[in-house]
């Protein structure tokens, strides 16, 4: 793979310490835990993801001329395997008589029983000839505790904002290429101080443009949003505040209904599974009952299911990880009704103010997103936010659909 189809990540990975942003304090300490050598054998980088642990150890070894062995946690989560790779390692000299610096990347995927590798892990670095850096996203469990005593502790922080558009306004700058500052704002912003996320959300915006990253970016948070939810109501103690958990999302509570009827096979078995689809039953009820009779004093029972009533089918509850999935056919059905709905909201107002019947405002369907694509008109037929966004997307299509059939006739 050449340089050019590198990611931006790989491309523009940090190869010295000075290059290093916003780590200025946790750089000075990792360089002393290398002058005291072996005072301390091993040092655990802890700190959110994409903070640059793993990019300061490999321009650390740059700089100090060292061999990098890097080994993955996930991949050794126990002992035999550990004691299989990691120890020789420890115990070897370089292959060209440099110094060596061991990586045990992402050591949060290591267990901690008699059987696991975290014992092992232990006992490697009281043996070491090398010194060894862990890196961990949450070395504060306290199946840790042991380990921390045994290593020098370095935590690198949550990177600011302005410093993650510092560095992408450098990489724009090396690629030659421009995009608006608001939406560089935006991925600093939903970085969360994470620059790997920063800067593959850069490449995608300059892959499939501005306007369509934007918009798949908004999905993004809304699916992030309905995740970490769901988790709260499949998984969390029932309690007061789970009702108005859905209070956070932007998320249309029929949507959620879809949402949380994909996913509770995936957490629910047995009795547990009979009293949520109860529950998700009743609250589909109190919907019909609220489109036919536009009773909408219903949607805190519908809700008060969704929320209450799932979460409650089981007191048994656990913290595993779990991947929710996305509704597949249902939610493009349900989707497709939603657009229709905005469609016939359209030529309803439309067909309003230039008094011909709804019959024949239908066919002017396909023009009426030109038409309407024009502010003082949309305020004049009262067009809402939905209804906008519904005409902008429609008048864009068909331009673009112009454009290219004069391009094929050309």
């Amino acid at each position: 793979m050449t340089n050019k189809q590198l990611p931006l990540i790989e491309k523009y990975r940090v190869k010295r310490l000075e290059d290093i942003k916003g780590q200025d304090l946790a750089i000075q300490d990792i360089k002393t835990f290398f002058k005291a050598f072996p005072r301390k054998k091993a040092l655990i980088l802890n700190g959110p993801a994409g903070t640059g642990k793993t990019s300061v150890t490999i321009a650390l070894a740059k700089e100090l001329n060292l061999e990098l062995f890097e080994l993955n946690a996930s991949d050794l989560r126990n002992r035999a395997k550990l004691e299989e790779i990691l120890k020789p390692a420890t115990l070897q000299s370089s292959l060209f008589n440099k110094g060596k610096i061991i990586l045990m990347d992402e050591a949060d995927g290591i267990t901690a029983s008699d059987r696991g590798g975290l014992p092992e892990l232990i006992a490697v670095i009281e043996k070491t000839h090398f010194p060894i850096i862990i890196t961990a996203n949450d070395i504060w469990q306290q199946k840790f505790s042991l380990l921390r005593q045994k290593c020098q502790l370095v935590n690198l922080k949550e990177l600011k904002d302005s410093t993650i558009l510092e560095i992408l306004k450098s990489v724009l700058q090396k690629e030659n290429k421009t995009i608006k500052l608001e939406t560089i704002q935006t991925i600093a912003k939903k970085s969360r101080g994470d620059v790997r996320s920063a800067l593959n959300d850069l490449e995608a915006a300059l892959s499939v443009g501005e306007d369509e990253f934007i918009s798949e970016l908004y999905e993004r948070e809304k699916e992030e949003s309905i995740f970490n939810l769901l988790k709260v109501v499949f998984q969390a103690p029932t309690d007061k505040k789970i009702i108005d958990i859905y209070n956070s999302t932007e998320m249309q509570i029929d949507e959620i209904m879809l949402w949380v009827e994909e996913n509770i096979p995936k957490e629910y078995s047995g009795k547990a599974l009979y009293k949520a689809f109860e529950s998700l039953s009743k609250a589909d009820v109190f919907k019909g009952r609220i489109y036919r009779q536009q009773y909408w004093r219903f949607l805190v029972y519908q809700n008060f299911l969704l929320s209450a009533g799932i979460s409650s089918a089981t007191k048994l509850k656990s913290n595993k990880f779990t991947q929710y999935l996305r509704p597949s056919r249902i939610l493009k059905i349900w989707m497709s009704n939603q657009k229709n709905a905005k469609k016939k909201s359209i030529i309803e107002k439309y067909s309003q103010q230039t008094h011909m019947s709804k019959k024949k405002a239908q066919k002017y369907n396909f023009f009426l997103p030109l038409i309407l694509n024009n502010t003082n008109i949309q305020k004049q037929l009262d067009i809402d936010e939905k209804e906008q966004e519904y005409i902008q997307e429609k008048a864009g299509a068909i331009i673009v659909s112009a454009g290219l059939n004069r391009f094929r006739e050309n």
